[in-house]
């Protein structure tokens, strides 16, 4: 039998994440002692280690009981193959941000001298397949991941002090 701290260790998780998935239903200690502590067995570590594979795939919380249940194999098909298409549009949408990136790479002397102006980026952005709202999320990760060089950046493309607050703020 493993306490909560053990079993954290165990399976190389925190104990918060255990008891975050207990508050979700998705894990229970196999006997809860007079003093409050969490026992788990082997079933429990089992659970457990398909709820972090879940996780590793991107699985919501929300959605991992049907996986782990075996409900239904129709639910469980259907859970896996939206799971497998949302991956998809990520890696599309990556994509798209890599080919935005050799674009400007190709040129740089263009971003070094100042040369692409706003409409300029989006007509670079729109002729890599991006949509409205690719930019939007790609300058919502950009601000996320960087967001000093967000700001110049946008600065170098000659955007309004107002806009550019507008755009980072998304």
């Amino acid at each position: 039998m493993f306490t909560v701290t053990k079993l954290a260790k165990t399976c190389k998780v925190s104990r918060a994440t255990i008891l975050y998935y207990e508050r979700a239903g998705l894990l229970e200690p196999t006997v809860r002692s007079e003093n409050g502590y969490r026992w788990y067995g082997e079933s429990e570590i089992n659970r457990l280690n398909d709820i972090i594979r879940f996780r590793s795939f991107g699985i919501p919380v929300a959605e991992i009981e049907t996986l782990l249940d075996h409900e239904s194999e129709v639910c469980q098909a259907e859970i896996l193959k939206a799971q497998f298409e949302k991956l998809e549009y990520n890696i599309l949408a990556l994509r798209k941000q890599q080919s935005a990136i050799v674009a400007l790479l190709q040129q740089p002397e263009l971003v070094e001298k100042n040369m692409v102006t706003k409409e300029r980026w989006v007509e670079i952005m729109k002729a890599t397949g991006f949509s409205e709202n690719d930019m939007t999320n790609w300058h919502k990760n950009f601000e996320k991941m960087e967001p000093e060089e967000h700001q110049l950046f946008l600065e170098s493309l000659g955007i309004a002090k107002d806009e550019i607050v507008k755009i980072r703020g998304l």
